[in-house]
């Protein structure tokens, strides 16, 4: 069966479409009130993040659109160093897009949200016609509490890293990117690896409330691991330092990279996340990640130095034969629609 553009006229066929697929794999008690909005009780101040999905493929190794909707905003809203606890979802679906994928796409998101401990508690569903999108895009936005920070900075941000900080990867590098690469393009020369997607939020508590001081907290998405870092060394005005003999990349997507010409470092992640610390605090962080199933590969990466003089801020990397190369952000799309 296929979807119909009446499935998203607000009658009878979009009401079968919310009890027999959206309610059958997301309901709870704040969802099926059926009310225009959510109400929602918080007790604390909130973190809130919106995303929209596009990737292509759908499906891929290690997840689909509807697990990267729900991984991507849970992240978000956890490197606020928060609690994610609602979601809402939105779908614009392409007129004639297969109900078996939809229901495909709904019953892993379901999955995600039982594995991260989140509910969707709102939605909304739009039929557009053949042609006016491409098959499917998500947004999903989040909502979470505030875990009350013990560091004298407040909770982490991309302001906050400090000269003599460290910094942490929680695994290895440019899995999802890859992986989506070589499935739209059907690499061959490409195997053996799977998207990275999951949500971090279980160990981001754990960091925010054993090790405290967390001064940055960043998912390395879109642009990969040295656009992240330019990014907070703008905000934070200064210079991030990387050792090249440290940066963790699976081989396979090394090799792989290589063959295409690809950096790892500017490629996308989505069950990653770079966290910016005190020296001192940084054993009792990496054992941390390391006790996580998303986090068994962590390591240090790098330290945030003083910034030279007219910059804005800088990522550098030192080379295996100890020379420095300059890591710019991102410039251009050498793959769209990677989320």
């Amino acid at each position: 069966m296929n979807i119909l553009l009446d499935a998203g006229s607000g009658g009878r066929a979009s009401m079968r479409l919310i009890h027999d697929l959206f309610f059958k794999y997301f309901e709870n008690d704040i969802l099926v009130k059926m009310d225009d909005a959510a109400y929602l009780e918080m007790k604390s101040p909130i973190a809130m993040s919106t995303d929209s999905y596009t990737v292509s493929p759908l499906f891929f190794k290690g997840g689909n659109i509807g697990t990267l909707a729900i991984h991507g905003t849970v992240n978000d809203v956890s490197m606020l160093g928060a609690r994610p606890k609602y979601l809402s979802c939105g779908f614009i679906i392409e007129e004639g897009f297969s109900l078996e994928d939809l229901e495909r796409i709904v019953q892993s998101m379901a999955e995600a949200t039982k594995e991260a401990g989140v509910k969707i508690v709102t939605g909304d569903t739009k039929v557009v016609t053949k042609g006016a999108c491409d098959k499917i895009f998500i947004n999903t936005t989040g909502i979470g509490e505030i875990i009350p920070p013990t560091s004298k900075f407040g909770s982490p941000s991309g302001a906050n890293a400090k000269v003599g900080d460290v910094v942490l990867l929680s695994g290895s590098m440019g899995d999802h990117g890859l992986t989506v690469m070589a499935e739209r393009e059907n690499l061959s020369f490409v195997s053996d690896i799977q998207s990275d997607c999951a949500s971090l939020n279980h160990m981001i508590e754990r960091l925010m409330l054993e090790v405290g001081e967390i001064h940055v907290l960043r998912d390395p998405t879109r642009g990969g691991v040295a656009t992240t870092l330019n990014e907070i060394a703008e905000q934070s005005k200064i210079r991030c330092v990387l050792y090249e003999e440290m940066l963790p990349i699976h081989e396979n997507v090394r090799s792989g990279a290589s063959i295409l010409g690809i950096d790892p470092l500017y490629l996308a992640n989505e069950g990653k996340l770079l966290c910016i610390l005190p020296k001192d605090k940084a054993e009792q962080a990496l054992q941390i990640m390391r006790e996580d199933k998303n986090g068994k590969e962590a390591v240090k990466i790098g330290e945030i130095a003083e910034l030279p003089a007219g910059k804005n801020g800088q990522v550098v990397l030192q080379t295996k034969m100890g020379g420095m190369r300059l890591l710019n952000m991102l410039e251009g799309a050498p793959l769209p629609r990677i989320c």
